[in-house]
């Protein structure tokens, strides 16, 4: 009896094993599963997860996937453009002012409208005074120690992200996932961008993953930093995961505590620091809802419109062949449904590809447009991406199937061609795109690096200020990080822009809750804005075919201006569209016309306080 028992205990447990597992051979057990690269995924996993067609495929594992990205945003960090304005003047001139009292101020800075939040320039400048404090650098490497931060920061999340999409939708989606994180230019422009579209990008990845993961309370919080903390409009991101919650789980109570619990937890603080800094009571997401949704003499229309098609065509820009891929990923992801024997369990829902419909829907309708207002839906960009590639695989297999009626039973293996293929278009694409921001755009930043060498020179007097003009290229000024200290200030020459420029914050300590002149919500130009030419020291500008009495070519002046250091800087109006979008080796420099980005300084012969004269 004893016999029998131990063997029927024994059949017992042989059928509590899955097939393939019991068939398969004992391996050692690896001491970390992280450790190989490209390892195939273990038969062992569980079969929800990992399909029988999945079983030999190679992928990263974490670690190794982190490594990529990290080396890929920081690249990004270092080569990347600034590609708007408002990241240097709304973002970057505030935190120069918090760290080093000194920096340029924009209207929605002004105490009479408080639109922008000091609570998220703070989430910045922390580690950076700590950086600050330890190693004391120059300013201009204080700028690209934060740039790497975020790329840090990005790095780690997308590697989560990637973890998860592994594990809940499978390795091929997964894997593709990350290749087009990975290779896209849109994520190489937003992963270190100083910018709250760019942070709530951060949080879109983490809420995600949170929801795929089941972590509704982690989901709900990165939600509400995200819209919180730095961009209110972020939560619509956060719509389908309350969804979910209240309508299909009936989870109303956890719903409602998680929202209560994140408001306060982060909206207390972020009110409290914007109060103390604005000298009155402040919440600076509903300032900026209100100016944005409910304004009808003011609003965002003020600083330009662009048409229907403008996010098509960014969208192409920033991610090519994948862009058009998850526009339709809904689409296939249904005929996928539609054709199947079996439905996979693990494909997406509509839930998990809604979001990024959503923001488009709700995006697109506005007048008002900008590349950055994408930023937030780039990782969901590349999942859906993915979703999409992996469906139209699907579809092929079945149409192959059909067709050659052919015993076929793997229709990855089948249509690898396919997404080889589309992988190896996106890659040079993505490369070749990013490419041409660097190689076109990035004369700005090297430019004024050049103003470093006069930082430990004795041609001024210790208490001069030295006086660093711009006229018409006020908007590609990199920040007052890339001034070497305080006394050097940015000034503005009169040119043809006629809207509303910065000024300097007031000065004392409390120069954020001095309510300065001449500021207007309209965009309107102030005059008090604009520098007298003959008191200054350095001036940058781009030298054009094209001159008008407000903006003349300053260094054919040779009487006045010595010229510096000159860079090509990609003359748009004059290349033609593929070839400035796209580098192409040798094609480009042929076909695209460059002009000179320039940095000038007073000639020796003007007022005995200039450059070379003691």
């Amino acid at each position: 009896m004893a016999n029998k028992s131990a063997r029927l205990r024994k059949l017992s447990l042989q059928r509590s094993v899955p097939k393939e597992t019991s068939a398969a051979k004992p391996r050692p057990k690896a001491k970390n599963s992280d450790e190989h690269v490209d390892e195939k995924v273990k038969i062992s996993s569980p079969a929800s997860l990992v399909s029988e067609e999945e079983r030999d495929m190679v992928h990263l594992k974490a670690n190794t996937a982190f490594k990529v990205l990290i080396s890929a945003r920081i690249c990004a960090a270092i080569w990347s453009n600034i590609s708007d304005c408002d990241e240097t003047f709304n973002y970057w001139e505030p935190m120069h002012y918090m760290m080093y009292g000194k920096g340029m101020q924009t209207w929605e800075y002004s105490p009479e409208y408080a639109l922008r939040s000091y609570g998220y320039i703070l989430f910045h400048v922390l580690p950076a005074l700590i950086y600050d404090k330890v190693f004391s650098p120059n300013r201009m490497l204080v700028f690209y120690f934060v740039r790497c931060l975020l790329g840090f920061s990005c790095a780690l999340l997308e590697t989560y992200f990637y973890k998860s999409v592994c594990r809940r939708f499978g390795v091929h989606i997964g894997r593709l996932t990350l290749l087009f994180l990975l290779f896209s230019p849109g994520m190489f422009i937003a992963s270190s961008a100083f910018l709250p579209s760019s942070f709530s990008m951060l949080m879109v990845i983490l809420s995600m993953t949170a929801w795929f993961e089941r972590q509704y309370a982690l989901a709900v919080l990165a939600t509400a930093l995200s819209s919180l903390l730095s961009w209110p409009f972020a939560a619509l991101i956060g719509v389908p995961i309350a969804f979910e919650m209240v309508f299909l789980r009936r989870q109303v109570l956890d719903f409602v505590k998680y929202s209560v619990i994140s408001l306060v937890i982060v909206l207390a603080p972020i009110a409290k620091i914007d109060s103390d800094n604005y000298g009155k009571v402040v919440v600076a997401p509903l300032n900026i809802v209100l100016y944005n949704v409910f304004s009808s003499s003011r609003g965002p229309d003020l600083y330009g419109t662009e048409p229907w098609h403008f996010y098509l065509s960014n969208g192409f820009l920033n991610f090519n062949l994948v862009f058009p891929l998850a526009l339709i990923s809904l689409l296939t992801t249904a005929v996928v449904i539609l054709i199947s024997e079996k439905p996979d369990q693990r494909l997406p829902n509509f839930l998990h590809l809604s979001p990024l419909y959503l923001w488009l829907a709700v995006f697109g309708l506005q007048q008002h447009k900008e590349e950055r207002f994408l930023f937030p839906i780039y990782p969901l960009v590349c999942f859906c991406g993915a979703v999409a590639l992996d469906g139209l695989q699907r579809i092929v297999f079945f149409t192959l199937k059909k067709v050659t009626r052919m015993n076929l039973s793997n229709y990855l293996r089948q249509t690898n061609f396919f997404a080889v293929g589309t992988a190896i278009i996106f890659v040079l694409l993505g490369l070749s795109r990013s490419f041409a921001l660097y190689k076109g755009y990035h004369a700005p930043l090297d430019i004024y690096m050049e103003l470093a060498k006069f930082g430990s020179s004795n041609s001024f007097g210790p208490n001069s200020e030295i006086n660093v003009c711009v006229g018409k290229e006020w908007h590609r000024f990199p920040s007052s990080f890339f001034l070497p200290d305080n006394r050097w200030n940015l000034r503005f020459l009169e040119s043809e822009f006629k809207g509303q420029l910065p000024q300097p914050y007031q000065p004392g300590p409390d120069g954020t809750s001095v309510v300065p002149p001449n500021m207007n919500d309209m965009n309107q130009e102030e005059r008090s804005r604009y520098f007298d030419i003959g008191k200054c020291d350095f001036l940058v500008d781009l030298e054009t075919n094209q001159e008008t009495k407000l903006e003349p070519n300053y260094a054919k002046d040779t009487t006045k201006w010595d010229l510096v250091h000159s860079i090509p800087f990609l003359d748009n109006e004059r290349s033609p569209k593929l070839l400035r979008a796209f580098y192409i080796p040798f094609l480009t420099e042929e076909a695209c016309t460059y002009a000179s980005y320039q940095l000038l300084k007073a000639s020796r012969g003007q007022k005995g306080r200039r450059v070379g004269v003691k």
